[in-house]
């Protein structure tokens, strides 16, 4: 069974991200902001099998360690997600992807007549989680429901 998962080789330094959503790993790579276009490798395997999810993505992304922030912003698309963080070909560290109850300068609300989007009104871009499952983000300021497709084109 492992042998037939190593679809990816394994790398010396940098991230795993595990059990992304079944096809959402292009918005995860836009949402961390990767580079693709760098020197840098970055490993994307879509729609592979998973006890957890039935299909799922994994990113693998060498010499690059994700910070606090960019676990925040990885969670609004993959909650569920684990990531580990790869020093000379072990692991280091296993991080926890959470969603928390504000987001607070992540992404800016979409609603185009928000408070927030007045200059004169210098206020942080806030978004609230209403609900987990199914994922209901709102902003704090206006109330209006966020779509989560409008959101990652939002981050900031």
């Amino acid at each position: 069974m492992m042998s037939e998962m190593r679809r990816v080789t394994a790398i010396r330094n940098g991230t795993v991200i595990d059990h992304i959503p079944s096809g959402r790993a292009m918005q995860v790579i836009r949402i961390l902001r990767i580079d693709t276009s760098r020197a840098t490798p970055v490993s994307l395997v879509m729609n592979v099998p998973s006890d957890k999810l039935g299909r799922k993505d994994v990113l693998k992304i060498e010499d690059r360690e994700l910070s606090r922030e960019e676990l925040d912003r990885l969670a609004l698309i993959a909650p569920n997600a684990s990531i580990a963080i790869i020093r000379n070909h072990s692991v280091a560290e296993k991080m926890v992807v959470e969603l928390t109850e504000d987001l607070v300068n992540i992404a800016t609300c979409t609603f185009s007549n928000c408070i927030t989007k007045n200059d004169r009104e210098p206020l942080p871009q806030r978004l609230r989680i209403f609900s987990h499952d199914p994922l209901e983000i709102r902003c704090y300021y206006c109330g209006k429901v966020q779509e989560i497709d409008e959101l990652i084109e939002n981050i900031l």
